[in-house]
């Protein structure tokens, strides 16, 4: 991290600045109760459950907008074309949006658009959904998608096999490494040998910055060296970024998967991982023109652009992602991911005095140990999640901010006097 890389949209609110913008942004968003708007299917939450004058609600502008209940539907990164009753709120996802796009994934400026989503799964099956449709209109397929695959390595989040499903497009997974956990490029050249020879000449390549087990991140630069033997195959490029979005950018500012490289069209990452925004919240950008390939034509009663694969979604979880933001801003939040790839370095490190096998990637908060090196009890003690629960191989540990050094002081003492069966 460098304190002189300038961030052009994300700064450090005060907490009273933070809750004033958004207070500001509620009182643009419809009224229920005092407006004579009849023609929406919607309401505030029920205020029988859900009071709206309760005491529990003084000081958490999160809460608040949950009971005012704005609806995000479509997207808001070109606000003259969203629903106007939540105009307030919408407003602050598109600077969450700008913000994310431009400060961490490096974007030009006005160059994305996209939206808070459910999180990592949406936002991939998002990605291949647009690509897909992209590739029908563009070479006239008439929805044969025979042409078509999904393209990701064996590491990738099982939201690769539910996007081949629902939206009836080949999925090949490419062999990685054991420990390095990179592509085999004999195995790619394989598998597109096989794939050219099936008529498959598009291809929808998803390439990993952290994944959820081992922390390790695709190199898209070897992806290509061996897709450019095959002119004939068109390629869209997505980033799945759920797990390290939040965190490579900061702990690794020079990493290389960012809307700078113009291979690359789109990226997904999760706010309910290393942000601890509330379970259901993602972000999904990707570059102007492109969502209209998902456009979906007969909501005609839907202002603006549903483009979005959920349609309704609250803007709440658009709020507690610019809370998160605006509290930290860049330096504060780029320390506090240092300092876990700091703690997670000097885990490994005394995991390797013991002699462990492990696998762990520098600039990341993940250390994966071989199962010949950890017993049931610790296994289970500590919650290590496996890679295969019928089967494990790797065992991983995720040192998030709650582990903090009285509980892996715990665990290394327990871990030196455990016996391995």
């Amino acid at each position: 991290m460098t304190y002189n890389q300038v961030y052009s949209s994300w700064r450090r609110l005060s907490k009273e600045a933070i809750d004033q913008h958004i207070l500001e942004a509620l009182s643009q968003n419809i009224n229920y109760y005092d407006s004579l708007k009849m023609g929406v299917p919607a309401s505030h939450l029920d205020k029988q459950e859900f009071a709206p004058d309760s005491q529990v609600l003084d000081g958490s502008t999160f809460l608040k907008t949950l009971i005012n209940n704005p609806n995000h539907i479509g997207v808001h990164t070109d606000t003259d074309l969203s629903e106007p009753y939540f105009s307030g709120t919408q407003r602050l996802e598109a600077e969450v949006i700008k913000i994310i796009a431009q400060d961490i994934l490096k974007a030009q400026p006005d160059s994305i658009d996209g939206y808070v989503s459910s999180g990592g799964t949406e936002g991939n099956i998002q990605a291949i959904w647009v690509y897909r449709n992209l590739f029908n209109e563009t070479y006239g397929l008439e929805k044969d998608y025979s042409s078509i695959a999904i393209l990701c390595s064996e590491d990738a989040h099982y939201s690769m096999d539910k996007a081949s499903n629902l939206l009836n497009i080949k999925l090949v997974k490419v062999k990685v490494d054991s420990e390095t956990r990179a592509i085999d490029s004999t195995d790619l050249k394989n598998r597109l040998d096989l794939l050219q020879s099936q008529g498959v000449d598009k291809l929808i390549l998803v390439c990993n910055m952290m994944t959820t087990m081992f922390g390790s991140v695709d190199s898209l630069d070897d992806y290509m060296a061996v897709i450019a033997q095959y002119p004939s195959m068109t390629v869209k490029v997505h980033v799945d970024g759920a797990y390290g979005g939040f965190f490579l950018p900061f702990t690794n500012p020079d990493q290389p998967l960012t809307f700078n490289d113009d291979r690359i069209d789109s990226f997904t990452l999760d706010a309910h991982k290393m942000l601890q925004a509330p379970y259901g919240t993602g972000i999904f950008v990707i570059r102007k023109g492109l969502l209209k390939y998902s456009l979906t034509d007969s909501a005609q009663y839907v202002a603006g652009m549903d483009c979005t694969l959920v349609g309704s979604r609250s803007g709440a979880n658009a709020i507690s992602i610019y809370k998160i933001l605006m509290n930290y801003g860049p330096y504060d939040w780029a320390e506090r991911m240092l300092a876990l790839a700091a703690r997670t370095t000097r885990l490994k490190n005394h995991l390797l005095e013991l002699n462990v096998r492990l696998i762990h990637f520098k600039d990341s908060n993940i250390i994966t140990i071989h199962r010949d090196f950890i017993s049931p009890m610790i296994a289970l003690k500590y919650g290590l999640v496996p890679d295969n629960h019928n089967h494990p191989v790797w065992f991983k540990i995720v040192v998030m901010d709650h582990v903090k050094g009285d509980k892996i002081t715990q665990f290394l003492n327990d871990f030196k006097s455990q016996k391995i069966e």
